[in-house]
C-alpha cells in the first residue's frame, strides 16, 4: 500500500460551511439544536442491544440531521467504546478507483482531527484513493457527529464504492470481517445512504418501503433486485448491502430496525423531495 512513512496527511473539510455550519461554535449548536428536538423520539432501549452498525442519511445537517442524530445518541448511550468506524459511502464523483481506502492519515472538521485507522487499512487489502475521497460529503457528514457525541478517542476508515454490485458488498464485508477477527477491535459499520431522490413524498415513501422491507429481511440481493427493476434512487445501496452482508457475519440473529424516517420536505415543504431512513443493525440477545 502506497503510504510515505514520516509525512502526516491531511484531508481537510470539504463541505464545512456548506453541508453543516464551518465553525465550531456554529457547528456545535446546530447538533445540538437538532438532538434537542429529536431526543422525545429517540428509542434510548436499543443502546442496550449489541449494535452492528447503521444505515444512516448524508444530507445537509438541516435536512438530514433529524434522522442521522438517532444513531449517533445510541452509541453515545452505550456501555461501550468503539475503537474504529468504518464508514462505507458511495462515490458521487466518480473519481478513483471502484473500492477505495483514503490516503491520508487525519480528517479534519470545525471540530478538530480524526485518524485513520491505519492498522486496519493495511490489513484490508483495498487500493487507496485521495481523488475517490477528496470531495465526496458522504462519508465526511458523519464525522462532526462522532466528534460531538463521542467522549473518547476512536478511529476511521472511510471506504469508497462507486461500482455498487452485490459480488463488491459481500466481497467489501468479507474482508472486514476477517481484518477484524485477527484484530479484535470493537468496530461498528456506518452504511451512508440517502434514499430516494428528488420525488413526491408519496411516491418516495411507496418506493422506499420495497426497498426497506428487503433491509429489513437482511437481503442484499433481494436490494439490489428492487433497486435496478424499480428504478429507485437510493445513492448508497452498496454501502447498505455490504453492511448487511457484514451482519450477517458477525451475528446470529442480526436484526435491522427503522429508528427514524423522513425526507427534506419536512424542512422546507416540496413536491419534489429526498428521503432520509436511519435503520440500526444489531445483534438480537
Amino acid at each position: 500500500m502506497a503510504h510515505t512513512e514520516g509525512v502526516v496527511k491531511i484531508r481537510k473539510a470539504t463541505v464545512a460551511g456548506k453541508f453543516y455550519p464551518g465553525t465550531e461554535s456554529a457547528l456545535s449548536a446546530q447538533i445540538s439544536e437538532i438532538h434537542t428536538e429529536e431526543i422525545p423520539k429517540m428509542n434510548r432501549q436499543l443502546a442496550k442491544k449489541k449494535i452492528i452498525g447503521c444505515v444512516v442519511p448524508h444530507a445537509g445537517y438541516i435536512y438530514s440531521g433529524y434522522e442521522a442524530v438517532h444513531f449517533f445518541d445510541l452509541i453515545s448511550q452505550t456501555d461501550e467504546k468503539y475503537d474504529t468506524f468504518v464508514i462505507v459511502n458511495p462515490n458521487h464523483t466518480g473519481m478513483g478507483v471502484p473500492l477505495a481506502l483514503d490516503a491520508n492519515d487525519y480528517w479534519e472538521t470545525p471540530l478538530g482531527s480524526v485518524e485513520l485507522d491505519r492498522e486496519m487499512m493495511e490489513l484490508l487489502d483495498i487500493p487507496e484513493s485521495a481523488m475517490a475521497h477528496q470531495y465526496e460529503h458522504s462519508a465526511e457528514v458523519m464525522i462532526p457527529f462522532l466528534q460531538y457525541f463521542l467522549d473518547y478517542r476512536f478511529t476511521i476508515v472511510p471506504i469508497s464504492i462507486s461500482r455498487q454490485t452485490c459480488e463488491n458488498a459481500r466481497t467489501l464485508a468479507e474482508k472486514i470481517f476477517t481484518t477484524n477477527k485477527s484484530l479484535q477491535k470493537k468496530i461498528l459499520i456506518i452504511a451512508s445512504s440517502d434514499f430516494s431522490h428528488y420525488v413526491h413524498p408519496g411516491e418516495g415513501e411507496r418506493k422506499d418501503n420495497l426497498v426497506i422491507d428487503e433491509i429489513l429481511k437482511l437481503d442484499s440481493e433481494q436490494v439490489f433486485r428492487i433497486i435496478q427493476n424499480h428504478q429507485i434512487s437510493v445513492c448508497g445501496y452498496g454501502p447498505i448491502m455490504t453492511l448487511i452482508e457484514y451482519a450477517r457475519l458477525v451475528a446470529e440473529k442480526p436484526v435491522a430496525e427503522v429508528i427514524r424516517r423522513g425526507n427534506s420536505g419536512d424542512v422546507i415543504p416540496s413536491s419534489e423531495v429526498v428521503d432520509y431512513v436511519t435503520i440500526l443493525f444489531f445483534q438480537e440477545s
